[in-house]
């Protein structure tokens, strides 16, 4: 009898770890209708010799504490391993949710790490990092300062400064002596152009303001002798008329004084 309920807990075990495996296949994206009927086959199969367990030991009449002990430890140890699938495929699942489509093709074709390359560019070392479907990273190492080997060049010390004797300063004085008088004089050059620029327009300001002057002063003598020509002429018109009525009138009375004559 505990020959039997030992078999029987081998097949037990062996079933849920076929179940395990089914369905851990199953649930990487790889659901197929007959990977499905098979776990559910699996589990009815388990169900069916945890209840042909329960059933020999009830009809048996030794040891019945065992029999008991026995089935619940097949249900117990098959809820441990539903429980312990179910973490694994939701642990599997969100690391694949977190890794990229290109990031799992490369890691099923390139399973094995690129060798490290070393390429020599000058004096720079160049090596090549692991390459990753993120990127590609390099190590640039350089030679270091003590490298005093024959192929490295020589770095030239800058000239140093010579000191400068008294004529030299004296010349250097001098010609600066000569730039600053060059400055002034274009400068006082420059004062006096636009000093005579001011001058010529102010010249030539004034000479237009006498010119207006002169235009208007002809302009208005012209009006006036005009207007005293025109007032005279008028003058001497109104002159003859009266003349003229004088006359008229002395002759008029002379006329009246002749008839007067002649009727007396």
């Amino acid at each position: 009898m505990p020959k039997v309920l030992g078999l029987h807990l081998q097949a037990t075990v062996v079933t849920s770890l076929i179940l395990l495996q089914l369905e851990h296949l199953s649930s990487n994206r790889f659901e197929q209708s007959g990977l499905q009927q098979r776990i559910q086959a699996g589990h009815s199969r388990t169900l069916e010799m945890q209840q042909t367990d329960i059933q020999h030991c009830s009809t048996s009449a030794a040891k019945p504490a065992f029999c008991l002990s026995a089935s619940a430890f097949c249900s117990i140890l098959s809820t441990a391993h539903l429980t312990i699938m179910a973490s694994t495929v939701s642990a599997y699942k969100e690391k694949m949710k977190e890794l990229s489509l290109l990031s799992l093709i490369c890691s099923c074709f390139h399973t094995q790490p690129h060798p490290n390359t070393i390429y020599q560019y000058g004096d720079m070392e160049v090596k090549q990092l692991d390459k990753r479907a993120s990127g590609q990273s390099f190590e640039v190492i350089l030679k270091s300062p003590s490298d005093l080997s024959p192929e490295s060049p020589i770095l030239s010390s800058p000239p140093k400064k010579r000191d400068l004797s008294l004529e030299e300063l004296q010349k250097r004085l001098e010609a600066a002596e000569e730039r600053r008088k060059n400055q002034e004089a274009q400068v006082l050059k420059q004062l006096a152009e636009k000093r005579e620029h001011e001058r010529e327009v102010l010249h030539k300001a004034l000479e237009e303001n006498n010119n207006f002057s002169r235009l208007a002063e002809e302009k208005l003598n012209y009006k006036m002798e005009l207007s005293k020509e025109i007032r005279e002429a008028h003058l001497a018109a109104l002159r003859e008329r009266l003349r003229e009525k004088e006359l008229h009138a002395a002759e008029v009375r002379r006329n009246k004084e002749q008839r007067e004559e002649i009727s007396g």
